[in-house]
């Protein structure tokens, strides 16, 4: 145990505070605010909500970390992740709007009338929240770990309190509302030090997202660090299968197309979109250069660790760049509390996808059709909880880095959920024999190496953990297209919802 970081910890705590004293004022009454619904809170506010929904851990924290640790190879996840918002923008952001479900189940249930495609689709979602609430939970337990001055594990149950703890009592609307104030916080405390490091280590300073590749020449030239070497650590195929997996992953995230439903027509859906893209590349422009400055830092310094400590300080590397560069303490406190928020708002967002998927997906539409509100939203309220449980103990011991554990999910949503989606919107023939086995594919797919891949070596290339979408989502479409052409075609009345509705005008 070390002391703890003070002024840090009572910036974050300032923070947290302000941002949990939004929500209470914003307390969700009715389970239509609890995660099935939420209200319309504009096109930039949308896409502030975007944004803030998706700068999490991964990308404030484990970017970072990834870039510092596999320089241009990293690359792959802001393009993944940055190019899988243009494709749901031009694929299905206003298809999904017109559809009008609340839920990814909810889509995939009533699109394809099947209650098991819903089921499927239901247990896929919150096998999605878990794995991604993880790698938050890593994200967390470091960070709280270094403000409190306390072991990981510690630091991983006490944030998992404070956050199941806001979840509960503040509910959707005050989530929704909070990542606008969220997202100016982080956009403030991310760029900011950046600002003060590029400044002081004599770099352009205004805009260091584009001055920082004097550092890498520099790095090249005094140390002989080529930082931008391309595939350095991987080939092109595993680079290449990152991004496209990444890409089509973003596209079926159950939480990322949530967002769509509460928005009043395409165009605000199509226009909250844009808007997310801009402030998330804000964000996606910076890691690298705290990357470069973290090893140009570490260099000058002849403090270079070695692999296995690079390895664990990877995920924090971030908050280690600003304490290296010798910023002041208030500084690194803001910095602190962006990341803390990144990670903690978006827990928030998928414990509560988690939750609607069992209350609303499971046990209000196959189980107890009847179910008042006020059950639906204590079961939502203990899903939230009992979810929370569960990704804690995963990730007091976790199998990864934080955009490691992160991309595994991105897997997982890329075989199944958007397969079900694309198709779904775009070919009216697709049946429930189709996506039920299409989902089922891409389950097996995702999880093929940890399940066959010391047996079977070349399954482990084909379908990397990270990587398996680029083999695997073609796969599965290709599978419910089979499937769907050997069996019945879905009801009349879908088809003719689909071409009416859907694609029969614009708005």
């Amino acid at each position: 145990m070390t002391d703890a970081n003070l002024v840090p910890l009572l910036i974050v705590t300032a923070a947290l505070a302000t941002f949990i004293i939004t929500g209470l004022r914003a307390r969700a009454r009715e389970a239509g605010d609890y995660g099935f619904g939420g209200r319309y809170i504009g096109r930039i506010g949308g896409g502030a909500a975007i944004a803030s929904n998706w700068m999490s851990a991964a990308s404030f924290l484990g970017m970072g970390g990834l870039l510092y640790l596999q320089g241009y190879y990293a690359l792959a996840y802001v393009i993944g992740w940055t190019g899988g918002y243009v494709l749901l923008l031009v694929l299905m952001a206003g298809q999904i709007r017109r559809f009008g479900k609340y839920t990814a189940p909810d889509f995939v249930g009533d699109r394809y009338a099947s209650p098991g495609a819903r089921l499927i689709s239901a247990a896929i979602s919150i096998t999605i929240s878990v794995i991604y609430c993880t790698a938050q939970f890593k994200g967390i337990g470091m960070l709280f770990g270094w403000l409190f001055g306390t072991d990981y594990r510690t630091g991983v149950i006490l944030g998992a309190t404070v956050a199941v703890g806001y979840v509960i009592l503040s509910g959707m609307l005050g989530v929704a509302r909070n990542q606008q104030l969220q997202y100016t916080l982080l956009i403030v405390s991310f760029i900011l030090p950046l600002m003060a490091l590029a400044h002081k280590l004599g770099y352009f300073w205004v805009l260091p997202q584009f001055g920082y590749g004097v550092a890498i020449q520099d790095l090249k030239n005094e140390f002989g660090v080529n930082f931008a070497a391309p595939f350095a650590s991987a080939g092109p195929f595993q680079w290449v299968a990152l991004c496209f997996t990444l890409m089509v992953g973003t596209a079926g995230l159950p939480h990322v197309l949530s967002r769509f439903y509460v928005v009043p027509n395409i165009r605000d859906a199509r226009w909250s979109l844009v808007w997310g893209l801009f402030f998330i590349a804000l964000i996606y422009w910076s890691a690298p250069a705290y990357a470069v400055f973290a090893r140009l830092l570490e260099a000058r310094s002849g403090m270079v660790p070695p692999p296995v400590a690079a390895d664990k300080m990877a995920d924090i590397i971030v908050i280690k760049t600003a304490v290296m560069g010798g910023l002041p303490p208030w500084m690194i406190g803001i910095l602190a509390a962006g990341a803390m928020s990144a990670a903690f708002f978006t827990v928030a967002g998928l414990l509560i996808t988690g939750a609607a998927s069992l209350s609303h997906d499971i046990y209000y539409r196959l189980i107890n059709p009847r179910a008042s509100e006020g059950s639906k939203m204590v079961l939502a309220k203990g899903a939230v909880v009992a979810l929370a449980a569960i990704v804690a103990v995963i990730a007091l011991n976790p199998p990864g880095l934080i955009a490691e554990i992160t991309a595994v999910a991105f897997a997982l949503a890329g075989n199944t959920i958007f397969p079900a989606f694309l198709l779904g919107i775009w070919w009216s023939r697709a049946n429930r024999h189709g996506v039920i086995a299409g989902m089922l594919t891409g389950v097996l797919v995702t999880f093929s190496t940890p399940l066959f891949g010391g047996l079977v070596p070349t399954v482990a290339k084909v379908f990397p953990l990270t990587s398996s979408a680029l083999i695997g989502a073609p796969l599965v479409i290709g599978v419910m297209i089979v499937v769907s052409l050997l069996t019945p075609p879905p009801p009349e009345a879908v088809r003719r919802f689909l071409a009416e509705q859907v694609h029969g005008h614009m708005d």
